[in-house]
């Protein structure tokens, strides 16, 4: 796709944006010795040398790549060579239908060169959009600290609380077609000179990075001629997720002027919603008015909504529901039982009955499939394919299952104690609890209970997006008692134990506030995450 049009109407010209970055700054050799040794090893074809031989050697040719990449932030110029793209279209999902374009995502795979100068662009933009506050509060994607769980934890968070409140809420799920494909590279660029304030040879890096780009497209053992590439970011660049969150700066600005209305980007995943009373039920109009704002703001920056993927979630009670589907209108027609939100099944209630079930037969299935390897891989092997395949599921997002019901609770444990015996090599009529201790495994409730506190403790030390810090509050009495140096939180007031008592705003201060004072006033979150693991140990298996 081949775009001409500049900025246009619908760019909304940004505020004038003081100067925040002119020049990058030249990189040490002992800087890019480390940069490289966190780099994955995976080459490209376009590579010369293989990336592991190229890491083997790097204290060797490291000065020649230090003079290639400092005359690149320097003169603003970025070599054509870094510009080349082997595009390899990959499945989206298992089983999607390989004969339909929409099936698969383009990824680039790009030179290591390339790579290695994009980190070290990347890093440097990133800290001055950091000082300066450009990045959207309410922007999860690609941001360190940031996650799909926190941005679930505090959209939930919001919903339970409303609910507490006796509020209807009903969220709108967004998708982008192609997004990172159809970025405009002229608005991009005034995106980075009015929204962001980079200038001078910094923006010329950046207009040279975007000018010239090819690629070539390898399927099966075909391969394209090479093409120009006019517009878009590269998937599976390192500046290609930054800059499409950049793209989307005006939204903020856009999304902000409805008073009603709260919202949550992961990087093009859209997150709209709103809370009313019954009786203010007409407020849900609001939504549509943002919705048709979000899509001619898309319309004249060449984004397009994916309509398949559009999902509305209504949690109101059933006797609400009648109005609610008036108000919503064209609306409605997207009500779902249930959504797939950033990989996690929510339903009306918040209860996620729907995720553990198929939570529950996912972790099964991989099991199975583990069993049939045991007799041909070693213990640490097969403990590796747990982690990854089960406990890092049960894991997931744990921060919100404060949710569950006891039944719940009890059909993950089943998972747990199953794939423990099964590394353990031990019978299925074998008493769990020696097995959990063996392994040191917390149990799932008390897994829970650790990813809260932790979440907590990186949120007071600034280590967690600010939308999280928001809803852990210190406790401040009212007047002067020991507890205020007991470093204690304040625990809200909720009616409701289905809503307000299960939100993040709630059970964060309460776990924080029972733990022993000395774990609260640990300074690292390596030797909280040590001692509260012990802690919670004692306390699962006393």
């Amino acid at each position: 796709m081949c775009h001409t049009a500049g900025p246009g109407p619908g760019s909304f010209p940004g505020p004038p944006r003081p100067v925040i970055l002119d020049t990058f700054s030249p990189v040490s050799l002992p800087e890019l010795v480390r940069l490289v040794g966190t780099m994955k090893s995976s080459s490209c074809s376009l590579d010369t040398l293989p990336t592991s031989l190229l890491k083997d050697v790097f204290q060797s040719i490291g000065p020649c790549v230090l003079s290639i990449m400092n005359s690149s932030l320097l003169s603003g110029q970025v070599p054509e060579h870094f510009k080349e793209a082997v595009v390899l279209p990959l499945l989206k999902k298992p089983g999607l239908d390989p004969s339909l374009l929409s099936s698969f995502r383009p990824i680039s795979n790009l030179p290591f060169m390339s790579k290695i100068l994009e980190k070290v662009v990347a890093k440097q933009l990133t800290a001055a959009l950091d000082s300066h506050g450009i990045f959207d509060h309410f922007q999860s994607g690609f941001r360190r600290a940031h996650s799909t769980e926190t941005a679930l934890l505090r959209v939930t968070n919001d919903i339970l609380m409303q609910g507490d409140a006796g509020k209807c809420s009903v969220l709108l799920l967004l998708d982008l077609t192609a997004a990172f494909d159809t970025v405009d590279h002229n608005i991009l660029l005034d995106r980075l000179k009015n929204w962001v304030g980079v200038s001078g040879s910094a923006l010329n890096w950046f207009s040279s990075y975007l000018t010239g780009r090819s690629f070539s497209v390898v399927f099966s053992k075909f391969k394209s001629s090479s093409a120009p590439l006019t517009s878009g970011v590269p998937q599976g660049s390192v500046l290609g997720p930054l800059l499409f969150i950049l793209y989307l700066l005006p939204l903020q600005h856009i999304l902000s002027s409805f008073n009603d209305i709260s919202y949550h980007f992961y990087a093009d995943d859209i997150q709209l919603y709103v809370s009313f009373k019954p009786q203010d039920v007409f407020k849900i109009q609001t939504l549509q008015k943002c919705l048709d704002s979000v899509k001619s703001w898309m319309n004249h920056n060449f984004l397009q909504l994916n309509e398949a993927k559009t999902e509305v979630l209504v949690c109101a009670p059933d006797s609400c529901l009648p109005k609610i589907i008036h108000e919503l209108g064209s609306l409605a027609s997207f009500i779902k039982p249930s959504v797939r939100n950033l990989g996690v099944t929510l339903d009306p209630v918040l209860s996620l009955d729907s995720h553990v079930g198929s939570l529950v037969r996912s972790c099964f299935y991989h099991l199975k499939n583990i069993a049939k390897l045991s007799p041909v891989v070693s213990r640490s092997e097969m403990e590796m394919l747990i982690h990854s395949f089960i406990s890092s599921r049960l894991d997931y997002c744990n921060s919100i299952f404060t949710c569950l019901s006891k039944k719940s609770l009890e059909r993950l444990q089943i998972v747990q104690n199953a794939a423990a015996r099964l590394l353990t090599n031990s019978s299925k009529f074998s008493h769990i609890t020696p097995l959990l201790m063996q392994l040191h495994w917390l149990p799932i409730h008390y897994r829970v209970h650790f990813k809260i506190p932790v979440l907590t403790y990186r949120a007071l030390n600034d280590q967690a997006p600010v939308y999280i810090k928001d809803l852990v509050q210190p406790y401040t009495p009212s007047r002067s008692l020991r507890s205020c140096d007991q470093g204690l939180l304040a625990v809200k007031r909720t009616r409701l134990k289905t809503k307000g008592d299960r939100a993040f705003a709630t059970v964060a201060p309460s776990l924080w506030n029972s733990l022993p004072l000395s774990l609260r006033s640990v300074d690292s979150v390596f030797s909280f995450k040590k001692q509260l693991k012990t802690y919670l140990f004692k306390i699962a298996f006393s």
